[in-house]
């Protein structure tokens, strides 16, 4: 059985990809600042309550985890060097870590132009900190960069490279998790590598739901 650790486990992405690693048989611990928040609890999880930028609650989480799964938000910049640091003195390697689309203006178009005054620079500035510590570490991370998210009900998506446009304008959460839960059960695919996620034919210049 994979160990996996899920940072930010109260989200709403989490929630979904949660159920599905219980589902493949991963042994789980769930982190989160409020513990009660966190929608479901597998039998047999592990729950710890904690900040992402606290190492030393992170060390404690981290070892003996085979994956971690970060799906932060707030100071996600200090939260991914916290990340690295503790993955790498504990010497856990697999990283999946949840960014946002445009973080490299790579959204084209009205979009793109759109996607970036909604969010705000400095928002997306912070995650693209996030990003570059955790490409320029020694992790065999995974990086995600999802379309705006719906909660529809569907597995649905695509993605696309660092280095080529962004695709459509939205995907679903549960796909989103369904990429997570696909990367755990092959932990090599997508080693070191930057994804956009979106749902296929949701391209144009606003969203697409």
């Amino acid at each position: 059985m994979t160990n996996v650790l899920v940072l930010g486990a109260s989200g709403q992405i989490a929630a979904w990809a949660i159920d599905m690693l219980a589902a493949q048989g991963a042994t789980l611990t769930l982190f989160a600042r409020n513990k009660h928040r966190i929608a479901n609890v597998p039998e047999g999880a592990r729950v710890i309550e904690g900040s992402a930028d606290d190492r030393a609650a992170l060390a404690e989480a981290v070892r003996g985890q085979d994956i971690v799964y970060a799906n932060l938000a707030g100071d996600i910049a200090e939260q991914a060097k916290a990340i690295v640091d503790v993955m790498e003195a504990v010497g856990v390697k697999r990283l999946i870590f949840v960014t946002a689309l445009g973080i490299y203006q790579e959204v084209p178009g009205e979009f793109g132009r759109w996607n970036r005054a909604t969010i705000g620079a400095s928002t997306l500035d912070t995650y693209a900190a996030a990003s570059d510590t955790i490409e320029a570490s020694s992790l065999d991370y995974t990086v995600l960069r999802p379309a705006w998210l719906s909660d529809a009900d569907e597995v649905s998506y695509e993605t696309t490279q660092r280095d080529e446009p962004f695709k459509g304008t939205t995907v679903s959460r549960k796909s989103v998790a369904a990429l997570v839960a696909d990367i755990v059960a092959h932990p090599a695919k997508h080693v070191r590598q930057n994804l956009g996620v979106n749902k296929p034919g949701t391209d144009g210049d606003r969203l697409i739901w």
